[in-house]
C-alpha cells in the first residue's frame, strides 16, 4: 500500500461510525508519559476510513471547558498500556510538547501522515511489514 491507498484520516467525532466496545473507545481518558506525567485527555480518535483502524489518538491539554485547549495527535503505536481511566504511551512529555502543532486539515492530507508518524519514530502504516499494534487490548 502507498500513500495513495492509506485512505484519509477521519475523526471519529465526525462520522456515523460508533466504536463496537466500551474497551475501544478510549475517548475522555487521560493520557500519560512513559514517566507517568499528565499530557490531557484524549479529544478524539483518527480512524483511516480504508479499514476502519485507529491511527491517531488526539490529545488536549489545557484549556477551560474546551476552550484554549492545546492539541496534538499521537500514533496509536505509541499506546503501550490502556486502564478504565488512562492510556500511557511511550513518549515524554517534553516530546510531545515538541510535536507538530495541530491543524484541523492536516489529517485530511495524506502525504502528512508519515512525516507525524516519523516524529513518533514510526514506520508509516501503509508499508508492508507494518503490523497493527495490540489496541486497545495491552497486558
Amino acid at each position: 500500500m502507498d500513500t495513495q491507498d492509506a485512505g484519509t484520516l477521519v475523526k471519529l467525532s465526525e462520522t456515523d461510525e460508533t466504536v463496537g466496545s466500551r474497551d475501544e473507545d478510549i475517548r475522555n481518558r487521560d493520557v500519560k508519559d512513559r514517566d507517568g506525567a499528565d499530557l490531557g485527555k484524549i479529544k478524539d480518535l483518527l480512524i483511516d476510513d480504508a479499514e476502519g483502524r485507529v491511527r491517531f489518538i488526539e490529545v488536549a491539554s489545557g484549556g477551560f471547558l474546551g476552550m484554549g485547549q492545546d492539541r496534538t495527535f499521537v500514533p496509536v503505536d505509541a499506546i503501550t498500556s490502556i486502564t478504565e481511566d488512562e492510556v500511557r504511551i511511550d513518549q515524554t512529555r517534553e516530546h510531545i510538547a515538541g510535536a507538530p502543532t495541530y491543524d484541523p486539515e492536516l489529517v485530511r492530507v495524506r502525504e502528512t501522515y508519515g512525516s507525524i508518524l516519523g516524529y513518533y519514530g514510526y514506520a508509516p502504516f501503509w508499508t508492508p511489514n507494518y503490523q497493527y499494534p495490540n489496541y486497545p487490548y495491552y497486558r
